[in-house]
């Protein structure tokens, strides 16, 4: 009887799960009351729990950010309009990678598979430079991948970029990862700080060196009605293997022709820290047993993870012991009253009974991170010449790896800046806040880090010793100039 009356819980439970997302509106209004209702107890939770809230914007700046916004929500607004016209634009300002705002888990389900109209020019930006990389308007003949955009509805390139970076997390003022970010997804990024336009006026350099301009339309999928959808076509894609995930995650390869491996490792993810863990291991037992006298790491696409994989990649190639932080700390015990708002939230308060300590300082120190030194590895340490490949997505754990290393004579940093904080970012556990109302998310980091032998507070990620910038030319034929620079130094030192 008591498993029946369990199977039938649950076949309700779910039922009405079904019934919940069946029925979500994305236009739904939320009322004046309910969006700062959300937006008061966001406050609260960031003011009480954030452990840098003030660290590059002062409390008096910050005080007003927070009325400003509050007083900004109009009569009623929609989750989309709430998360990207309030939300978005107040996590930028606390400048922490780790603090951003997403959309409910409803709304997720809701728009997958979903494509809907934006503007039709994919674009690749650094400093003032917007290139085409793609149009989703296939007929048009005038802009190309290749052309340099100029402007959009007369708005220049800096002003477009800037106004859409006042919607982007980054950590002090590291910018180079929302570079990446709006070069990943312009149409995406542009649609929702802008807005949808019927049409646009596209600024642009013609093939003769000479500034045009054209107004192009929005793009927007055309429906075929023609003839029923086949159910095989709603079918989701096919997810790729564990064996495909690995590999993108990570691999090795080896060049014998400059005596050269290339370890790329894009997550330090808790995922894959066991198969990663024996991963690095093996790489450098292979590089060690081949002879191997150059190694090019590529961390261009790491946003970080686990600390203590990139502890273990710093082992085999740092000189010197090291330690992870100068200080780890928190500003609260645990996560109370909030815990309910808080993904994990009782689990996470249980595990900072025992990771952390109050001192006298009033903090909660994670003191294992601010006391373990760490020694190099004995066996298959790579002492040869190192180049580490780094850029915007360079993030978090793999930044810790990047200042552990920087400096060292064999080893050079080379791409561009980390998105990564060089003086310490927060994280350490960041679980979401998710809204009562609106249920739309925002990640809360618990624990700020200041790194080992930090360098002073100026806001910058971990800067490269050697710069090497994108060109026009590289990103229109796909060339990893980064990639080639390095192997043809590798040649040149070689002769």
């Amino acid at each position: 009887m008591i498993r029946f009356c369990l199977l039938l819980l649950l076949s309700c439970t779910l039922y009405s799960c079904a019934v919940s997302n069946n029925k979500y509106n994305p236009d739904k209004k939320f009322s004046k009351q309910q969006l700062q209702g959300d937006f008061t107890e966001l406050r609260n939770i960031l003011e009480q729990k954030h452990p840098s809230l003030y660290w590059y914007t002062a409390k008096d700046s910050m005080d007003y950010y927070f009325d400003s916004l509050y007083h900004a929500i109009p009569d009623s607004m929609t989750e989309l309009q709430f998360g990207w016209n309030i939300l978005a634009p107040l996590t930028q300002k606390i400048h922490c990678g780790h603090t951003s705002f997403g959309m409910s888990k409803n709304w997720g389900k809701y728009m997958r598979g979903k494509i809907i109209p934006s503007f039709p020019l994919f674009i690749k930006a650094w400093g003032d430079t917007m290139l085409i990389t793609g149009n989703l308007n296939k007929k048009d003949s005038v802009l190309k991948p290749g052309m340099l955009i100029t402007s959009i509805n007369n708005i220049p390139n800096r002003q477009v970029i800037q106004k859409i970076f006042e919607y982007l997390p980054l950590d002090g003022y590291a910018d180079n990862v929302n570079y990446i970010r709006i070069s990943g997804n312009f149409p995406y990024y542009h649609r929702n700080v802008f807005g949808l336009y019927k049409n646009y006026r596209v600024g642009y350099i013609d093939s003769t060196g000479k500034q045009q301009s054209i107004v192009i339309p929005m793009w927007a999928p055309k429906e075929d009605t023609s003839k029923k959808k086949d159910i095989r076509q709603l079918a989701k894609p096919k997810k790729p293997s564990k064996k495909e995930r690995q590999e993108f995650d990570r691999s090795l390869t080896i060049d014998s022709s400059i005596n050269t491996a290339v370890l790329t490792l894009n997550t330090f993810s808790n995922g894959n820290g066991r198969h990663l863990r024996s991963f690095i291991k093996h790489c450098f037992k292979t590089i060690s047993e081949q002879g191997i006298r150059n190694l090019v790491i590529d961390l261009r696409s790491n946003g970080g993870g686990d600390i203590n994989l990139s502890v273990l990649l710093t082992k085999y190639l740092r000189n010197t012991p090291f330690k992870v932080a100068d200080s780890a700390y928190s500003i609260s015990k645990n996560f109370s009253p909030f815990t309910s708002r808080i993904k994990t939230g009782f689990w996470s308060n249980l595990a900072l009974l025992f990771i952390s300590k109050k001192r006298k300082d009033g903090l909660y120190h994670f003191g294992y991170w601010e006391r373990h030194l760490y020694k190099p590895k004995s066996n298959y340490h790579f002492n040869g010449q190192t180049y580490v490949l780094i850029n915007g997505p360079t993030f978090s754990a793999s930044t810790l790896f990047c200042n552990a290393v920087k400096g060292q004579e064999n080893i050079k940093l080379v791409g561009e800046e980390a998105g990564g904080g060089w003086h310490g970012n927060n994280g350490i556990m960041i679980p979401d806040i998710t809204l009562p109302l609106t249920k739309l998310r925002v990640r809360l980091p618990f624990f700020r880090l200041v790194q080992f032998n930090h360098v002073a507070k100026n806001g910058s990620g971990v800067p490269p010793d050697i710069y090497i910038p994108p060109t026009a030319e590289a990103v229109t034929k796909g060339l990893d100039r980064k990639m080639m620079i390095v192997k043809e130094m590798i040649r040149q030192k070689m002769q």
